[in-house]
C-alpha cells in the first residue's frame, strides 16, 4: 500500500521517492486509494491530473497497480494519518438532512460515508458516474497497469457499518454499536417488521454502547435478545441490507469496467474481538451475522461470486496468543472460516495485514494463511490466496533491518521462485471482465449461512522467514561465500 498522503489533501501529487526502492524487493505492484473527496469538487466534476502523474510513475517503475474506489472519508480509523473527507457538496446536503449519515441509537451521526438508504438513491448514479469517468480518464492505464479495482463499500473502504468509530470514543475491544437509527433505515425496518406480522417490533434498545462488553447488555448477554425471534429478525434485516448494498454497487462497477482486463474486489473487515464469545457481538454490530450456527461471511462471498469479484480480507498477520484474553479474540479461527467460505463459493481471496508489522512472526503467519497447506511442487496448491497487499510503504519499512527481512518475506510469498512480471502466467490470469451473472435471490444467498467446518490449515508455514540473530548469521555467511567466489 502506498502512503495515504501520496496525493495530498488538495489533490496534488507528492512524488514518493520510496517507490523506486520497492523494485529491489521484487514486489509485484502497489495499492492506492482513489479518493472521491479529492476528485469530485462538485457533482460530476472530476480532476484526475494528480492520479495520472502517479500512475505514470508506477508504470515507469515496472509495477502493477490495485486501485481502490474510495467513497469514504480518510480520518478516524486505525492508521489514518491524513484527513480527506467525502465531497463538500455531499456534506452540505448532510447539513440540511443529517439522516443521510449513519446514526447510532443516541442520534450521533457518522460522516465517514453516506448511509445505506441514501446511497441506494442519488449516490448510485454518482458512484456509477465516478467509476465511468475513472475508466475514461485512465483508459491507457487499464491496458496492463491496473490489475484490480477494489470497490469501497463502506467506512475505511470495507463492506461494513461504521460500528466502532474511534472519533466517537470507541476503544478496542468494545462491542461497538448498531448504526441504523437514521430515519430511512428506521422506516425500512418498520416496514419489514410489519410485513413479517410484527408491527410492534422496534430497533434494539438494549444493545449497549461502544465500549461495553457483551454480558453488560441485554441484547448480547447469555440468552439475550440476539437469540430470540425478534433478535434474529433484526440481525437478518441488518446484515441483508449490507449484502444488498454491496451487490448494487458492485453491479455498477461491473458495468463501468465491463470488458477491461481487471478484476473487481471488495474488502471485508477482520473483526476478531469477541469472536470466541457466544454472541460474536462486535461482528454483529458491524453487520456480519456470524454465530456458531450461522455463517456470516459465506453469504457475502456468494454475493461476490455473481460479479466474479475477489474477497479481500484483513488481520492475516495476527495470532490468537497476541491478543488480550479479555477480548475473547480469535483472528486465526476467523481467517480460517472466511477464507474457507470464499473457496467453497469458488471465488478468489486476497488478504492484508491489519496493523503495521515488520517482524518474522507476522510474516510467517501471513505466509501460513496465504498457502494454508504449503507449496505444491506438482502444480498450484488447491487452496491459496490470489494476492497479499502489505501495509504499508513508509520510512519504518525502509529501515535497513526491516527492509532486508521484508525482501525475504516477498521471496517466500513467491515460493522462492524468481520474480515473474507477467500476470498472464499467474495462478488465475486476468481476462476481460464479463457481465455480472443475473441477480441472486436473497433466499439463495442466505442458504450460505449454513455453518460448515473450515478447511484444515497447517500449524506453521512450510517456507518460514527467518530473522534475528540466526538471520544475521546466514546473511554474513552468504556474503563470505560470495567473496570467495
Amino acid at each position: 500500500m502506498l502512503p495515504l498522503g501520496v496525493i495530498s489533501s488538495d489533490n496534488v501529487f507528492e512524488n514518493p521517492e520510496e517507490l523506486r526502492k520497492l523494485k529491489s524487493a521484487e514486489v509485484d505492484g502497489v495499492m492506492m486509494d482513489v479518493w472521491w473527496g479529492l476528485i469530485e469538487s462538485k457533482p460530476r466534476s472530476y480532476d484526475w491530473t494528480a492520479y495520472r502523474k502517479l500512475f505514470q510513475m508506477v508504470k515507469e517503475e515496472g509495477l502493477r497497480l490495485q486501485a481502490i474506489m474510495s467513497f469514504h472519508q480518510c480520518g478516524g480509523n486505525v492508521g489514518d494519518v491524513v484527513y480527506i473527507p467525502i465531497p463538500q457538496w455531499v456534506r452540505d446536503i448532510g447539513g440540511d438532512n443529517p439522516d443521510i449519515f449513519y446514526t447510532n441509537r443516541k442520534g450521533t451521526r457518522n460522516p465517514e460515508t453516506s448511509a445505506l438508504e441514501w446511497i441506494t438513491s442519488l449516490s448510485l448514479v454518482l458512484y456509477s458516474d465516478y467509476m465511468r469517468s475513472f475508466r475514461k480518464a485512465m483508459s491507457d492505464f487499464l491496458e496492463g497497469l491496473i490489475t484490480d479495482i477494489e470497490v469501497g463499500l463502506g467506512p475505511a473502504g470495507e463492506t461494513r457499518y461504521p460500528s466502532y468509530p474511534e472519533t466517537q470514543g470507541w476503544v478496542f475491544p468494545g462491542i461497538g454499536e448498531f448504526q441504523c437509527y437514521d430515519k430511512y433505515l428506521k422506516a425500512d425496518f418498520k416496514e419489514a417488521a410489519t410485513k413479517a406480522g410484527h408491527p410492534e417490533w422496534e430497533l434494539p434498545d438494549d444493545a449497549g454502547e461502544y465500549n461495553d462488553t457483551p454480558e453488560a447488555t441485554g441484547f448480547f448477554g447469555a440468552n439475550g435478545t440476539y437469540v430470540t425471534e425478534k433478535g434474529k429478525f433484526f440481525l437478518t434485516w441488518y446484515s441483508n441490507k449490507l449484502i444488498k448494498h454491496g451487490d448494487q454497487i458492485l453491479d455498477l462497477a461491473n458495468q463501468a469496467f465491463l470488458g477491461c482486463k481487471v478484476k473487481l474486489a471488495a474488502k471485508v473487515s477482520g473483526v476478531h474481538w469477541w469472536y470466541k464469545d457466544d454472541s460474536h457481538a462486535a461482528e454483529l454490530t458491524t453487520g456480519y451475522y456470524n454465530l456458531k450456527d450461522h455463517d456470516g461471511y459465506r453469504p457475502l462471498a456468494r454475493m461476490l461470486s455473481r460479479h466474479y469479484a475477489i474477497l479481500n480480507f484483513t488481520c492475516v498477520e495476527m495470532k490468537d496468543s497476541e491478543q488480550p484474553a479479555t477480548a475473547k479474540s480469535g483472528p486465526e479461527e476467523l481467517v480460517q472460516q472466511v477464507l474457507s467460505g470464499a473457496w467453497r463459493e469458488e471465488i478468489e481471496v486476497a488478504c492484508e495485514n491489519a496493523l503495521n508489522r515488520y517482524d518474522k512472526y507476522a510474516y510467517n503467519q501471513m505466509l501460513r494463511n496465504a498457502r494454508p497447506n504449503g507449496v505444491n511442487k506438482n502444480g498450484p496448491p488447491k487452496h491459496r490466496i490470489t494476492s497479499l497487499t502489505y501495509l504499508r510503504l513508509g520510512d519504518d519499512l525502509l529501515k535497513s533491518s526491516n527492509f532486508s527481512l521484508f525482501k525475504v518475506f516477498v521471496r517466500r510469498m513467491h515460493a522462492n521462485l524468481d520474480f515473474n512480471p507477467n500476470p498472464e502466467n499467474y495462478f488465475k490470469p486476468i481476462v476481460p471482465l464479463e457481465r455480472s451473472k443475473p441477480e441472486f435471490s436473497m433466499e439463495y444467498i442466505l442458504k450460505a449461512t449454513e455453518p460448515l467446518e473450515p478447511f484444515p490449515f497447517d500449524d506453521e508455514t512450510d517456507m518460514p522467514v527467518d530473522g534475528g540473530f540466526a538471520y544475521w548469521i546466514k546473511q554474513v555467511f552468504a556474503k563470505l561465500i560470495s567473496l570467495f567466489k
